[in-house]
């Protein structure tokens, strides 16, 4: 029988230094202890660290996406409710009650200000992963049979990050929830 991979416990436990310390604060010791694993293993999976970068931000989009429209479709149903619901996902995750760990605000964000050229792949992935929650949205808003689903996409997304950015800097865990009601305001006026 062969040996388990380490792969997956050091992308892990990347993701955990990265999104607590910040990537380039993270060094690579830092995380092979964190890890448990030899300087041999990191690159044996990993040609770089900007790999390893780039492998925990997939991790934390699969972790994140899949949670968080599953949580939207329990709290909301349907996709009317589902948009709103966004809003409620959200209070649950900055008051730590989320099972994706504890809320250290927005790891895409804080990627793409840590590599700021829109054309380093790091911060392209972090942009894919904004994208992606707002195709979601969209198509939420579409089946909801809004004939602007595309604006009110953006809409949401836009309370949706300043929700994200309200918590984090400020520490404001009513954010969500002040989010929200302007949402809703939006979706009832929507077409």
């Amino acid at each position: 029988m062969a040996a388990p991979s380490r792969r997956e416990p050091l992308v892990e436990a990347a993701l955990r230094l990265f999104m607590r310390d910040g990537i380039h604060a993270t060094g690579i010791a830092a995380v092979l202890d964190e890890a448990g694993v030899s300087k041999m293993t990191l690159y044996g999976h990993f040609a770089s660290k900007e790999a390893l970068v780039l492998a925990a931000l997939e991790l934390r989009d699969r972790q994140f996406r899949e949670w968080l429209l599953a949580r939207m479709a329990e709290l909301g149903g349907e996709p009317r409710g589902q948009l709103l619901a966004l809003f409620d996902a959200l209070a649950e995750w900055f008051r730590g009650e989320a099972p994706i760990g504890p809320f250290l605000g927005c790891a895409f964000v804080n990627a793409a200000a840590e590599y700021g050229s829109p054309a380093d792949p790091v911060h392209r992935l972090a942009a894919r992963h904004k994208g992606l929650v707002l195709d979601h949205i969209e198509t939420l808003a579409a089946s909801a049979g809004f004939t602007q689903a595309s604006a009110l996409a953006r809409q949401l997304i836009l309370l949706k990050e300043g929700a994200i950015a309200e918590a984090h800097v400020r520490g404001n865990l009513d954010a969500a929830g002040d989010a929200r009601a302007v949402a809703a305001f939006l979706v009832e006026r929507a077409r």
